[in-house]
């Protein structure tokens, strides 16, 4: 999600009935606001699982208004993740210190605490001083200790995710998608990448929209966590890398542009910095091995948005092309994969033919 404004009046029939009764119960306790009716709301363009909404009032302070911000969830995305897991995340992510506090819960959403900060666009990921910032963040991040189980969530996620979509999909769909040779894929990858991997928890969605940044004190905070789970940390940076081919706020937000995939030197620069953030500098041989979890991770990565994508077309209303962004994501793993996985990854075969992807 990021927070490009596009002022619109008269747009409270947007919010339900039950959030805008939360929304004007909480304006009336603030002494500065004269009228809590006087609501504005401002659809945040980007989002792509959640509808986001900003709200702002006026104050009797010339040029000032208080603002929240209003998530009303998605229809059908809980086939994705499991919502009451996802507020205690929100909930502990908060009380850290990580996140804006959680102000009110109604019965298909919530209300945040706005949070004074830039949200990232897309060219702010290869700013390198930025990145920087990026990078110690998601060391801290990972290192969080989250209360519940560890377990790593990305193979039984991809297996549940890959039987959503088989169910939702019609013949020529999954036809179209090669879907039952999926799970060949899966385990294919699941097996190559099974040695000592570090184990974190995750963020899982760390594209642009959900980081940002207080240009004053130039701190970072990382946003939105429906996805975060615990994870290898090399999946989280590879995702973190494809996110930046993508640019959701053009008129074309579902075409990824692959040129803009870091090149090595800005890979192993956010590496290093990642790995010496909490002090120490890292050895050679660990920082190469990091890079080289973390390109292969990237096929992970290609396979879990573009079932994502499959599943999408099916359960969300959000004006985004889902199966062409899956079909991308389809593709790079197969053009990816026999470099990445080499002779390891002869079985099943992967061509691409005309365009088209093929497994």
């Amino acid at each position: 999600m990021g927070p490009v404004e596009n002022p619109v009046n008269n747009k409270e029939y947007r919010i339900p009935g039950e959030a805008k009764e939360m929304l004007k119960s909480l304006a009336s306790k603030w002494e500065d606001i004269d009228d809590a009716n006087s609501l504005q709301v401002i659809p945040l363009k980007g989002a792509m699982t959640n509808e986001v909404f900003q709200i702002k009032w006026p104050t009797k302070t010339q040029n000032m208004s208080r603002k929240v911000v209003v998530r009303i969830y998605g229809e059908g995305v809980e086939v994705f993740f499991d919502r009451d897991t996802e507020i205690l995340t929100f909930e502990f992510m908060s009380k850290q210190g990580q996140g804006p506090r959680l102000l009110g819960r109604f019965s298909n959403g919530r209300i945040e605490e706005f949070i004074h900060a830039r949200t990232l666009s897309a060219s702010d990921l290869h700013d390198p001083d930025i990145s920087a910032l990026i990078a110690a963040k998601m060391k801290e991040f990972h290192g969080l200790e989250m209360p519940g189980p560890k377990d790593v969530s990305l193979w039984h996620r991809l297996r549940n995710w890959l039987k959503t979509a088989k169910s939702l999909c019609t013949p020529e769909e999954a036809k179209d998608f090669r879907l039952d040779s999926i799970e060949d894929e899966i385990s294919l990858i699941e097996k190559e990448l099974s040695g000592d991997q570090s184990i974190g928890f995750c963020h899982n969605d760390l594209q642009y929209g959900n980081i940002m940044i207080d240009e004053e004190t130039r701190s970072i905070t990382i946003i939105d966590y429906e996805y975060a789970s615990y994870n290898p940390i090399a999946f989280d940076i590879a995702n973190h890398f494809c996110e930046m081919t993508a640019d959701y706020h053009t008129d074309t937000p579902h075409i990824l542009d692959y040129s803009k995939y870091p090149g090595l030197e800005e890979r192993q620069r956010f590496l290093h910095l990642y790995l010496s953030s909490s002090g120490g500098l890292p050895s050679d041989i660990e920082l190469e091995q990091l890079l080289e979890n973390v390109e292969k991770y990237k096929l992970a990565s290609h396979l879990f948005w573009g079932l994502w994508g499959i599943i999408s077309e099916h359960v969300n209303e959000i004006d985004f092309d889902y199966m062409e962004y899956a079909r991308q994501r389809f593709e790079q793993y197969c053009l990816r994969k026999p470099a990445l996985l080499g002779s390891s990854g002869t079985t099943p075969d992967v061509a691409l033919t005309d365009g088209n992807y093929t497994i």
